[in-house]
């Protein structure tokens, strides 16, 4: 099912570059957008996409919400787990909503606040090729496993994933989880709530256990 057009294209090409905008993309299937500093083969934030809506809502510049693909679609609506054909070539798998940071506020006051789900939708990719301005999207159903918005129940999706006999550093953990790894901070707590065999599972990198270090080869093929 059709539903919009490709209305914008912008990647980041250096660390601490502001976003560019370009009139094609290429991404490679599993990694991301080719250049991009998000291309990354272990992480679910490959690309964002964000809705052409929220900029006229909330009055925006152009790459106020740092997003790839600018699309004429409501991307809140998008669930986690739809997979969405862009032009011939590419297939995104929507991995969850991305959360609204206090980065956005530089731009306008209370704008993380105020836009809520709005920032868009983060993704991997499924099939690469080229992405053109103007590009149909369609919205070819639920064909893949959810993953939470809430950045906590993807810590414990992560973990579930680890194979027997492993465990997962910190910021691996982050990286596979789609979080900063300034949250590495909170993960002893939150382990201690989840239970025994989640504490034992992760583990700082300075930690001496012994057992095999997981990288989260397979993660995205299994959930």
């Amino acid at each position: 099912m059709e539903i919009g057009t490709v209305a914008g294209l912008a990647a980041r090409l250096a660390r601490g570059a502001p976003p560019r905008s370009f009139e094609r993309l290429v991404t490679h299937a599993g990694i991301g957008i080719v250049g991009d500093v998000h291309a990354d083969a272990l992480s679910p934030r490959q690309l964002l996409l964000a809705s052409s809506g929220a900029y006229a809502d909330f009055d925006l510049p152009m790459h106020a919400l740092r997003e790839n693909l600018l699309i004429d679609a409501d991307t809140a609506q998008l669930a986690s787990g739809t997979v969405l054909q862009i032009g011939a070539e590419v297939r995104l798998r929507m991995m969850f909503q991305c959360e609204a940071c206090g980065q956005l506020d530089a731009t306008a006051p209370r704008l993380a606040q105020r836009i809520g789900k709005r920032r868009g939708m983060l993704a991997r990719v499924l099939a690469g090729g080229v992405i053109r301005l103007g590009d149909q999207v369609c919205d070819l159903g639920m064909l893949e496993s959810a993953w939470s918005d809430d950045w906590r129940e993807r810590v414990r999706q992560v973990l579930d994933a680890a194979p027997d006999g492993t465990v997962i550093e910190y910021r691996a953990l982050a990286r596979l989880a789609g979080i900063q790894s300034s949250y590495c901070r909170a993960f002893p707590r939150l382990l201690a709530r989840l239970g025994e065999r989640y504490a034992a599972t992760a583990v700082s990198s300075q930690s001496p256990v012994a057992l095999p270090r997981w990288e989260g080869a397979g993660l995205f093929e299994r959930f």
